[in-house]
């Protein structure tokens, strides 16, 4: 059994407050849904919105047709006789999604017409649509409360364009008010009353039902489901992809054409487009989702991988980890010195333990990249050698010009300075120390993600946490710094991750991070 997937991260999606993408942004994310995930189709934006979104179309169906998948750009249109009709066709779109009413009370107190007037309405839209060669798809707004609350109008609406050439009839979950038995009931209903038509579910979050109501659907027969990357979408949002594809494959055993591998790369660089947080716990690609924190669980899977489950982290290109804190315990020290190609005495991985265990109990959070200085601490050893310290730094903001800084850096003994502007000062900062680095012709690495964490209340003496992701050559590391200022903890960080980049084999491409021997 196939599922098709219908994602509308760039319709339904960008409905969430404060997202807007720009006509690249949307080519780009397009590309990536059908070149990389493979998704069957997509739906790109909604008609008559602004230029922004017709240049948006325009582009995204240029290179579409160019790459023989126009037929899978959608485009939402309205019945408003021909004038979404002719929007999308000059845009260049061939597939248009009608946006028509699944309940008699949107029908009667929105557009006020009977439901013979709004059924002939569409009929004509359709002939005009075929006169242009467009395909036809129709949304049946609200059809959650239509079936709850007036499921003749429902059936009278299937039955008045059952012989129409629609090619899917798409049922919302408008406002995301069905329970999974709902679903089932509702959609089994529909199929089994009109077997020779297609139907897609496109659920709704309001009630943190909508991966499950997936589930129910499909079970009970339909062919298609919408999505969006990270779940974006009007209010609680709507099904995201990455769960959907979990829970077709491993829970009903369903292909779907997605390409798995690409799911957390897609997820990053929405979330970049957007500027809307993935959450840490979000399932499949949150931070923290193949993150074991209990040493109980590193111990189970050091022995069998008793922690396992099918979502495995590799699916979906990325890799378990196993946290460092208070609940560490000695497996959880192992798991990570595996990382490192590094093997230490029971002994010093005691200490080692108990120094994590104690740093945890500070409520101080604890990298695998802080684990090198923590061995260097404990045990006295050179696994980590400070060879690069920012001796001094002068930062300038004033109004009307760009932020400056000047920057002088230890490296091995021998001291370099430079002085350069940026967006702002630690883009400053950043700037002046690239300049340095790019006349030693050594390398940096790419800063990937920026994150300031500041304790509830506001208190100007708090001190502020900045960690800073870093990738080179593919790897990706963190580090972070403390202080009350954000730029002078991001500077810190900045420090932290030249010395560990400066030390670290593993992240500069080589065989192991650290070269060490454990003498204890």
């Amino acid at each position: 059994m196939r599922i098709e997937i219908m994602d509308t991260t760039l319709r339904d999606g960008e409905q969430t407050q404060g997202v807007s993408y720009s006509p690249l942004e949307k080519l780009h994310i397009a590309k990536l849904l059908l070149k990389d995930l493979k998704v069957d189709r997509i739906e790109v934006a909604s008609a008559r919105v602004s230029s922004g979104e017709f240049e948006a179309i325009r582009q995204i169906t240029g290179w579409a047709r160019h790459n023989n998948l126009h037929g899978k750009v959608e485009v939402l249109g309205f019945v408003d006789g021909d004038v979404s009709l002719n929007w999308i066709r000059d845009a260049g779109g061939k597939v248009i999604n009608l946006l028509c009413k699944g309940s008699l009370r949107h029908l009667e107190k929105q557009l006020r017409k009977t439901p013979e007037n709004h059924a002939g309405d569409i009929k004509e839209l359709i002939r005009k649509a075929e006169a242009a060669d467009m395909q036809v798809n129709i949304y049946l707004e609200d059809w959650s409360n239509g079936m709850i609350n007036s499921e003749d109008y429902v059936l009278y609406m299937l039955d008045s364009l059952k012989d129409e050439h629609i090619e899917r009839f798409m049922l919302p979950d408008t406002l995301g008010i069905l329970n999974p038995e709902q679903t089932f009931n509702f959609c089994r209903k529909i199929v089994e009353g009109y077997p020779s038509l297609h139907f897609d579910f496109h659920p709704h979050n309001d009630y943190d039902l909508a991966v499950a109501n997936v589930f129910a659907a499909v079970k009970a027969g339909i062919k298609g489901i919408h999505t969006t990357i990270n779940g974006l979408g009007e209010r609680a949002g709507n099904a995201p992809l990455s769960s959907v594809i979990g829970v077709l494959r491993d829970q009903l055993n369903v292909e779907t054409g997605v390409n798995e591998f690409e799911i957390t790369r897609a997820s990053r660089i929405v979330e970049t487009f957007s500027g809307i947080r993935i959450p840490v716990n979000k399932p499949v690609i949150g931070e923290n989702v193949f993150t074991q924190t209990s040493g109980v669980h590193a111990d189970g899977d050091s022995k069998d991988n008793l922690y396992y489950n099918n979502l495995l982290p590799e699916r979906f290109g990325r890799k378990r980890k196993y946290a460092l804190g208070k609940q560490s315990g000695k497996a959880t020290i192992r798991k990570n010195l595996e990382e490192f190609g590094l093997s230490l005495s029971p002994e010093s991985i005691e200490k080692i333990t108990q120094r994590v265990i104690e740093l945890g109990d500070k409520k101080e959070s604890v990298t695998i990249e802080d684990l090198p200085f923590i061995i260097s601490d404990v045990l006295g050893s050179d696994a980590i050698d400070y060879k690069i310290f920012i001796k001094n730094y002068s930062l300038s903001l004033s109004y009307g010009l760009k932020p400056s800084a000047s920057v002088q850096i230890e490296i091995d003994g021998n001291l370099y300075q430079e002085t350069s502007s940026g967006d702002g000062q630690y883009d400053a900062f950043m700037k002046a120390l690239r300049v340095i680095y790019d006349r030693l012709e050594k390398p940096l690495p790419l800063l990937t993600d920026y994150e300031v964490s500041i304790p509830p209340g506001g208190k100007t003496d708090a001190l502020v946490e900045t960690v800073i992701t870093w990738s080179f050559n593919g790897r990706e590391f963190k580090t972070k710094g403390l202080d009350a200022d954000q730029t002078e903890s991001a500077i810190k960080a900045t420090e932290k991750m030249l010395n560990i980049f400066e030390n670290n084999e593993m992240i500069a491409g080589k065989k192991n991070l650290v070269n060490m021997n454990d003498n204890n």
